[in-house]
């Protein structure tokens, strides 16, 4: 696998990822800790891989400027904007929830939770868009 590869792959990871979380959700809401905690993990896992694949991706390429100088040109900018912003601020908060829940201080983690799992949610989708404007359109 060459550094050409990799934006694909974070595309697939970050899918993946909200597939995850959305099951982790849902088994929550089903009173399921068990699956939550087991789908939860993976969401995690995967999205520490995509971070991984992602710093060595642009390590090597560096900044990739969105091509297009058309009306789609704004539309990708409104999404890339909060997700980066977003993606910066979930990464010590994903942290804190996942401490929290580790520690068995579910009513903390569930507080916190609520409002870092849409924003979660929001970067996964809206990286796999973002990938999608910059290399496929």
């Amino acid at each position: 696998m060459n550094a050409s590869n990799l934006p694909t792959l974070n595309a697939a990871l970050n899918a993946l990822s909200a597939f995850l979380l959305i099951m982790g959700y849902r088994e929550i809401l089903r009173g399921e800790r068990d699956r939550h905690r087991k789908w939860m993990i993976g969401a995690l896992a995967t999205s520490i891989l995509f971070l991984i694949s992602y710093l060595i991706y642009h390590w090597q390429v560096g900044s990739v400027p969105y091509p297009h100088h058309d009306w789609t040109r704004p539309v990708y900018f409104a999404i890339l904007i909060p997700h980066i912003i977003l993606a910066a601020v979930n990464v010590p908060l994903v942290l804190i929830v996942v401490r929290r829940a580790w520690r068995g201080d579910f009513e903390r983690h569930r507080a916190l939770a609520k409002w870092v799992w849409p924003s979660w949610i929001f970067v996964c989708v809206s990286g796999v868009a973002i990938y999608l404007m910059l290399y496929h359109l």
